[in-house]
């Protein structure tokens, strides 16, 4: 009764309009998790198509490092804890950064077999325009790989 409402009111402090906004706690990206049907297939397609590093770290789990950032890889039904509340493979979007120029890339995917769904095309970034291009991984994720000119910003 009582204590349970109070204390969803603690819990939704967040919610309140009147509290102002703290100057941001966070600096980058470290890692992304993607759920996945085959970490085998995961870990050879991220390799060979868009040339990450396949890492093994505490014990057997694997990790595709690229820049200053990696994605863990969990396979679905035995996901490490703690894990996303609902983790399922294909339902991550996500927007990765090239230097390469896109014809370049686009030349590449198409000698690995992998089909371009949208692109090269106009998008707006997290630091201003990019061009981006599309495809799918082997869970069906949506990939993006953009090219931006103000990459050299974000290696400082």
């Amino acid at each position: 009764g009582l204590a349970r409402s109070f204390q969803q009111q603690i819990m939704m402090s967040w919610k309140e309009e009147h509290m102002t906004p703290p100057p941001c706690f966070i600096q980058r990206l470290d890692h992304l998790v993607l759920t996945v049907k085959s970490i085998e297939d995961t870990v050879t397609f991220y390799s060979k198509v868009l040339g990450m590093e396949v890492v093994t770290f505490k014990g057997n789990r694997k990790a595709l490092c690229f820049g200053c950032q990696k994605f863990n890889l969990h396979e679905a039904g035995k996901e490490f804890e703690p894990k996303a509340r609902c983790p399922v493979p294909g339902s991550a979007d996500v927007c990765l950064i090239t230097q390469t120029p896109l014809d370049q890339l686009l030349e590449h995917l198409k000698a690995c077999g992998v089909k371009v769904e949208e692109g090269p095309v106009a998008r707006t970034g997290a630091m201003g325009p990019i061009t981006s291009i599309y495809f799918r991984d082997p869970d069906e994720n949506l990939i993006e790989i953009s090219i931006s000119p103000f990459l050299s910003a974000c290696l400082a």
